[in-house]
């Protein structure tokens, strides 16, 4: 389309499950996108496991042709974004690809924690905001309140949101007329040198390396050489078009547009996301901003259950790193696992989304070891080191103090559960930075160290909540605790997977509900398991899985006692020989399962 001025790019953001996607259905339902056929529920949700759990985990992009009532066709390409904290990278990056935002907000629930959070964002990156309440069909909808809770926490004026409901279609019309009216269309000059911007890029089985590109200035053609200005690369165009949301093939991209290319790119480090690509005849020197990649925040091994496995794995950990810059890993090896990769990820979820994805895509079999977070260890001898291992701890007299990363988390609740919520974050070595009150809601703000967030603290914060507090979280600083290492040793061998680090305060109880769990879990041998946690040579909580007992005795049908004390007495000697030479199997599950302590 040659005309900017009828081209609109704009995002769809909000706090998880107030139907960002559900709308972005209806807005493809009423361009009449698609056929009745072809339509089903969360059409921008690609993967099985968006549909399963009911979240968006990729930005998806379609692009609609919409007529307006003054008989105006437009172009419309929208991005539909995550709302989970773990994935507020992709709406980063979605972001920078557009002009505008619809920011959708349930008009039950009201300005969630990621509200806020993805708003701040859109306002951060110069986004002109259309404010959208959805849910208003639900008997549960408090409409006026929420309006006024969205002027007072959000500073966006309630008199210009507009009422939806994007289940049954209630309003859609009047959202596709704000879009065309309030938001800003791109800026471009087709005759300017060609300037494109990476947004994302996946592994096709059948055409390879697909790249999905915003054009700022320039046209790009099929059949034309690009260069990447990251990496100086350069390749030639075999296909290029946009999502509809099926792959529609084109001729060329013009400026403002959004659509994929393939260019028989071989090697995935060629493409980077936020990478500015240009012509390959005559490129330009200066690169588009691009987003920052944020820095990971939990780490864990992953490991082949089968070492045969080893090269499979790495080639598919580095497809995902293509469709996920968001993630990282390096080779590792463990004395109890093998050969492995050390990945690093931007929260639980995130964690568990690319584990699943490994055994889904790719059927790869994995072993994963306790997520740990990223500390900063200080020597005596004035060298720092950076731990993502809890087994690559130096040793103790080595060190002159650690830091551990703390992070500023917002938390939005009715007033009611402050009390509990209180006692969770000081039980969580928490330091209350301010307190809110909002519309009949408590926004809490506080410092806590991330070690304590990662793992269970949303599951506690929802339990003891029922359910209506949200919670956000971005790094704040290192600072420095009384941090120790916790060695897992199972009849006396340290299991490397199981080590962990802890404060030193809640060293002994974390301690303990690893052994614990370890008893329930590790099936019973022949001979008596004693399971210790221990802090460099001290133990601080054990458990003992008790032995399997053979009835030896069974033939001994009456007779002299002795007969039985002898068997007895030999099994016992038998089992204090396979306590001391016998190899204790832990199966693959128990890893993962040991490490849940808050979940289960």
């Amino acid at each position: 389309m040659s005309d900017l001025s009828y081209i609109r790019n704009f995002t769809i953001i909000a706090h998880i499950d107030h139907g960002k996607s559900t709308l972005a259905d209806r807005l493809i339902q009423r361009c009449c996108s698609l056929g009745e056929r072809e339509m089903k529920q969360q059409m921008l949700d690609s993967m099985d496991i968006e549909r399963e759990r009911g979240i968006t985990i990729k930005a998806q992009t379609v692009r609609l042709q919409y007529t307006a009532r003054d008989g105006s066709i437009y172009q419309l390409n929208i991005v539909d974004t995550p709302g989970h904290v773990d994935f507020y990278y992709e709406v980063s990056r979605s972001l920078t690809a557009c002009e505008g935002s619809i920011l959708v907000v349930d008009a039950s629930q009201g300005v969630e924690a990621q509200t806020l959070a993805n708003a701040h964002l859109a306002i951060e990156a110069g986004h002109e905001i259309l404010p959208v309440l959805n849910k208003i069909d639900l008997p549960a909808a408090e409409p006026k309140r929420i309006l006024q809770q969205m002027e007072d926490v959000l500073g966006i004026k309630g008199s210009h949101a507009l009422l939806v409901s994007a289940k049954t279609g209630l309003g859609i019309d009047n959202v596709l007329e704000s879009i065309v009216c309030s938001l800003p269309p791109p800026l471009g000059e087709r005759e300017a040198p060609l300037k494109a911007l990476l947004i994302d890029s996946w592994y096709d089985t059948y055409l390879g390396v697909v790249i999905l590109i915003r054009i700022k200035d320039g046209v790009l053609k099929k059949g034309q050489r690009i260069r990447m200005l990251a990496t100086n690369a350069t390749y030639q165009v075999d296909r290029i078009g946009y999502f509809v949301p099926k792959m529609i093939m084109g001729e060329s991209l013009t400026p403002g547009e959004i659509g994929y290319i393939t260019a028989g790119i071989k090697k995935v480090a060629d493409c980077r996301i936020g990478d500015t690509l240009t012509d390959g005849h005559s490129p330009i020197t200066t690169a588009l901003p691009s987003p920052k990649i944020p820095s990971k925040v939990v780490f864990c091994g992953i490991f082949p259950t089968d070492s045969s496995f080893y090269t499979l794995l790495r080639e598919s950990l580095e497809k995902l790193s293509l469709n996920d810059a968001s993630f990282s890993y390096l080779p590792e090896t463990s004395a109890a696992l093998g050969s492995g990769f050390r990945c690093g990820f931007l929260g639980l979820l995130h964690m568990e989304i690319i584990q699943e994805r490994l055994e889904r895509e790719f059927h790869v079999d994995i072993i994963t070891t306790a997520p740990s977070v990223a500390y900063r260890v200080h020597k005596k001898n004035g060298t720092l080191q950076e731990l993502h291992n809890p087994i690559d701890m130096p040793d103790r007299s080595t060190i002159s103090y650690i830091e551990e990363p703390w992070v500023l988390a917002t938390i939005l609740l009715p007033d009611s559960y402050l009390g509990a919520v209180f006692s969770l974050c000081t039980e969580r070595r928490g330091q209350q930075r301010d307190l809110i009150y909002k519309s009949g809601r408590a926004l809490m703000v506080y410092k806590l160290p991330l070690n304590e967030v990662v793992f269970d603290f949303h599951d506690r914060l929802q339990s003891l909540s029922r359910g209506y507090a949200s919670f956000n979280y971005e790094m704040a600083e290192y600072a420095a605790s009384d941090l120790v290492k916790i060695t897992i040793l199972v009849n006396g061998t340290s299991v490397d997977a199981l080590a962990f680090i802890a404060h030193r305060g809640t060293a002994e109880n974390r301690g303990r509900q690893i052994c614990e769990r370890l008893k329930e879990l590790i099936p019973r041998h022949l001979f008596k398991i004693p399971i210790q946690a221990a802090i460099g040579g001290q133990v601080i909580a054990r458990q003992t899985i008790p032995a399997l007992r053979k009835d030896v005795t069974a033939k001994c049908y009456g007779g002299d006692i002795t007969r039985k004390r002898k068997l007895l007495n030999k099994q016992r000697e038998g089992k204090k020989k396979m306590q001391q030479f016998g190899k204790v199997r832990i199966p693959q599950s128990v890893f993962i399962k040991a490490l849940r302590l808050g979940q289960e």
